[in-house]
């Protein structure tokens, strides 16, 4: 016992140094050339866990013992990018791996798959997808039966002491496997989960791949039935994703296409293309990071959602409605007992993407009808937000009360004074003035008193700045 604790000692900076040695597997770095020729399918499947979070292993799709930092018993998320026409690397398959491992001490695994995706003939990289699936279904069957030492080692010569005689456990569960697809990846995973039948935990899918997939049956695409929870992105409904939810919850942002921040013009080049596509994966990564929280609405259309119709959340409970992103399972069980639902909200142009809604309810005593938009600020201590409700004219009828729904840039912890201002849109006709009675705001989130302020006269394109009241419950 004494001497193989002193060759342990003695062996120690020697293993140290092989793992250090341990070569990083980069993802596969193709070009356009490659593209216009045509990739055959080739699955590579690199491994980050906390102890190499910036170093992929290249993982055996026959042998797991090969990996002992492969950790069966700890939950695996399998992130799964989509076409790749001019053949390069994913920019943030190293953000997202960072960030998923801040989260959970548990095994990402990037699926490699350039070789198939690089193509410019997308239907064969269509056609790809289902025989990457049956191979990456191979591998979680293998994760299913495969035997893992319970003190799994950073390399196994730098832990001598875990020799044969560890204890083991058997196989992972199917339950813990969390499959992140992109476009065509959002496809494949469900191709997966099908093969498994429904077994594997999650699914999220960002901005799942339109082009031959809409309109087919559900065998043929990712449907609610693939995983335990499937949670779908849309941002580019309208050209490159799928329109139709396809999740036990679907979430669309800024009405899941023309998303802010985008070219709205072919002479943009290629970003024109591909940055509503791209903008479901900075979504998520917003969400990751916690940088802030997007609460999202059920509502059967956007223009209802920017009506301020689909304000309630009572059917969700005391969570309230869900928050968008990584952390939507806390409402997994409320949305499987409803079945699908269909959420908007809206962001930013950049990150931070979230923004920070209010219930405004505006009561005039004009003597005729006036249609209009509002602009809102809301001023802080060194910072302001602002809001511009103009996606169609509001109507002010005398003494009747106008609800509208104001989404703001940022979040004022602490509203000093607000601005306000009116147009008509029409620059050809005789300037109006509103004359509000009362107006109120309400913040969605935080369980405050609302803002109130009476006995307003807005003039035409003139902003008005005053300092709020809170209301009264006996104030009309």
């Amino acid at each position: 016992m004494f001497l193989w604790q002193y060759l342990t000692l003695l062996l120690l900076p020697i293993t140290v140094q092989i793992c250090k040695a341990q070569r990083c597997e980069e993802f596969t770095d193709l070009d356009l050339s490659h593209a216009i020729i045509g990739t055959s399918l080739k699955l590579r499947l690199l491994l980050y866990t906390r102890h190499n979070a910036t170093c992929g292993t290249l993982v055996s799709h026959s042998d797991l013992s090969k990996h002992p930092q492969f950790n069966v018993s700890r939950p695996t998320t399998f992130v799964i990018h989509g076409f790749r026409p001019t053949g390069s690397p994913p920019a943030w398959i190293q953000n997202l791996t960072k960030l998923l491992l801040a989260r959970a001490d548990h095994n990402v695994i990037m699926v490699d798959w350039n070789h198939g995706a690089a193509n410019v003939n997308y239907f064969k990289a269509v056609e790809n997808t289902r025989k990457a699936a049956e191979n990456l279904t191979a591998f979680v069957e293998m994760m299913k039966v495969f035997e893992h030492s319970l003190r799994p080692p950073m390399c196994v010569a730098c832990h001598p002491t875990n020799g044969p005689n560890r204890p083991q456990e058997r196989g992972a569960s199917l339950g813990s496997v969390h499959m992140i697809g992109v476009s065509l990846g959002a496809h494949l995973s469900g191709f997966v989960g099908a093969n498994m039948n429904g077994s594997i935990g999650r699914i999220t899918a960002l901005d799942p791949a339109g082009p031959q997939f809409t309109g087919s049956s559900p065998e043929n695409r990712l449907d609610p039935s693939d995983a335990q929870f499937v949670d779908v992105l849309h941002t580019d409904m309208d050209a490159l994703g799928f329109r139709e939810p396809l999740g036990h919850i679907d979430f669309y942002p800024n009405g899941g296409a023309d998303q802010p921040g985008c070219p709205k013009t072919v002479f943009s080049g290629g970003a024109y293309f591909k940055c509503d596509h791209q903008r479901s994966v900075w979504l998520l990564l917003d969400s990751l990071n916690r940088t802030c929280a997007s609460r999202v609405y059920p509502c059967s259309s956007y223009k209802d959602f920017l009506s301020g119709d689909c304000l309630s959340c009572d059917r969700f409970g005391a969570a309230g409605c869900p928050v968008f992103g990584y952390d939507v399972t806390e409402w997994k069980d409320v949305l499987l007992r409803l079945g699908q639902t269909k959420t908007f909200f809206t962001t930013n142009a950049k990150s931070p993407f979230c923004m920070t809604g209010y219930r405004v309810e505006v009561m005039v005593w004009n003597k005729e009808l006036r249609f209009g938009y509002i602009t809102i600020k809301l001023h802080g201590k060194g910072e302001e937000a602002v809001a511009t409700i103009d996606h169609k004219a509001a109507e002010f009828k005398k003494y009747s009360e106008t609800r509208l729904l104001a989404q703001f840039d940022r979040d004022i912890q602490s509203v000093k004074k607000v601005s306000l201002k009116f147009s008509t849109g029409n620059p050809l006709k005789a300037k109006q003035k509103l004359s509000v009675l009362r107006i109120r705001l309400t913040h969605l989130e935080r369980k405050e008193r609302p803002l109130c302020r009476y006995d307003v006269v807005l003039q035409q394109n003139d902003e008005v700045t005053f300092k709020p009241i809170p209301c009264e419950d006996s104030n009309f």
